[in-house]
């Protein structure tokens, strides 16, 4: 039991992730294997067809111009609130709290998606093999508490367990995308993504906005800065390495996907069966075992991107809590753990409401939980990426502490101009990420613009909020411009 005195000494989150272990948090994240066997079919079947692989590596392009200017802002901002903070210092305190709010929005939403999807895959592989079927929520509840247990605890045991399912379900991809290499496919490799023309056929925005979908959580890389070991050179390195890795893997393994089933049986068996895709393709190219291990790595997954979405958004409320727009509390940091206990259960209580209130409502675990909260979490990231892009450009234009053009404003323009064109497709298409249903694309849209504005408002109410701090919690040590990576958390 701690004493007294050590319970009143100021703290910081501490960690020694090097850049492997933030790429496996982000790639985690961005859970590859439900990408792969979720959404890749519906990307072919409602996008543009045998060239969706293409949308990957467009996606990645951008992206990568992107990182360029926010990797380039991270040497220069301080604390672990990625996207907001970046936003703030380039855009002011108004606009960094609305964001800060979206992003809470949009993760929040995103978990409450997952957990929707792993409770109703959990309940259908049990069922399918004898066992009892159970409410889905029942299975999302446990998974929350395993979730919850391991967030509350030192960054680095979820690193580990991260990086464990990691090699699992990218693996098993990664033998079928080996296996469909050694024959062949269908009928020789597709082409299809090759041809500009067939890429735009069909409909190429839907295609984008599926691609993009799976990028969500980059932003974790700058997250985990003050866990990370060396932040001025871990944090672009895994930038970079998250991004390439994420697209290539993407890129190649829905390629391999096409070639199995030949370009127009792709197309066909999307449409028709899209949930079974990939393991109907594991089953046909390595047996049936290769079947049920890929609905278990699915599962495994599922919880993978469970657990790095919680530890960014536990972190995203710690960083509030020190900026005075949460309560402070949010921002206290465990004595022996060093991990942001506080903020971690009040993100579990939130995953809790929502998976409480969907249970009672009657909502589908699928089609309704997960279809309509990723459709939400999809729409926040691109305007979150948006306006970060944005903050780079206004802040090196207003300090001049990097004389590169292409970091600080060739690359960054680039970047925003393709996210811009990202965010007007997802946006006309939000109907489509909800289900078809305008009227709920609507009260979506509402509902963003609405949290946004709130934000904004707690900056006008609350003056102190989000503002650089200049002097420490009692106690602590005093935060000085030059030395931002000794930032305390109390």
């Amino acid at each position: 039991m701690s004493t007294p005195s050590e319970a009143a000494a100021p703290h910081r989150l501490s960690g020694g992730l090097g850049a492997g272990a933030i790429v496996f948090m982000v790639v985690a994240a961005a859970a590859p294997l439900t990408v792969i066997a979720g959404t890749v079919p519906l990307g072919i079947s409602a996008g543009n067809g045998a060239a969706y692989p293409a949308s990957y590596l467009v996606c990645t392009v951008i992206l990568l111009f992107f990182a360029v200017g926010f990797t380039a802002m991270s040497r220069r901002v301080p604390g672990a609130g990625a996207f907001y903070t970046y936003i703030t210092h380039g855009l002011g305190r108004h606009v960094g709290l609305g964001a800060a709010f979206l992003a809470l929005l949009t993760y929040t939403a995103v978990q409450g998606a997952v957990y929707g999807y792993i409770g109703a895959a959990i309940d259908v592989f049990v069922a399918g093999h004898g066992g009892p079927s159970v409410p889905w929520y029942l299975w999302s509840l446990a998974m929350m508490a395993v979730v919850g247990l391991l967030g509350y605890r030192h960054i680095d045991l979820s690193g580990k367990v991260l990086g464990v399912l990691l090699v699992c379900e990218v693996g098993i991809v990664l033998a079928i995308d080996a296996a469909v290499l050694v024959s062949g496919g269908e009928s020789g490799p597709s082409t299809a993504a090759l041809h500009p023309a067939a890429f735009l056929a069909g409909a190429p925005g839907v295609a984008l906005i599926f691609a993009v979908a799976g990028y969500i959580g980059f932003e974790a890389t700058a997250v985990f800065r003050d866990e990370a070991r060396d932040p001025a050179r871990t944090i672009p390195r895994a930038t970079y390495l998250a991004l390439l890795v994420i697209g290539g893997f993407y890129a190649l393994s829905s390629w391999s996907v096409v070639t199995a089933w030949g370009d127009d049986g792709a197309v066909a068996l999307a449409g028709a069966n899209p949930e079974g895709m990939v393991v109907e393709t594991a089953v046909r190219y390595l047996g049936s075992a290769a079947g049920d291990l890929v609905e278990i790595l699915l599962i495994t997954s599922l919880f993978a991107a469970l657990l790095s979405f919680h530890n960014v958004l536990a972190r995203y409320i710690f960083s509030l809590g020190n900026s005075a727009a949460l309560p402070s509390g949010c921002g206290r940091s465990h004595v022996r753990h060093s991990s942001p206990h506080v903020a971690s259960v009040v993100q579990t209580v939130s995953a809790l409401v929502l998976v409480v209130v969907s249970a009672a409502v009657g909502l589908d675990p699928v089609t309704e939980v997960f279809a309509w909260f990723a459709g939400i979490a999809s729409v926040g990231v691109v305007a979150l990426m948006t306006l970060t892009s944005i903050a780079v450009l206004v802040y090196f234009r207003r300090n001049a502490v990097d004389d590169r053009r292409w970091n600080t404003l060739i690359a960054p323009a680039l970047g925003f101009a393709g996210l811009a064109v990202l965010l007007a497709m997802t946006v006309a298409n939000m109907p489509l990420l909800v289900g078809g249903s305008r009227p709920l694309a609507a009260v979506v849209g509402t509902l963003l613009v609405g949290v946004f504005l709130g934000g904004v408002a707690m900056a006008l109410l609350r003056p102190a909020a989000a503002r650089p701090r200049t002097s420490p919690p009692s106690g602590g040590t005093a935060i000085t411009p030059e030395e931002p990576e000794k930032e305390i958390a109390r």
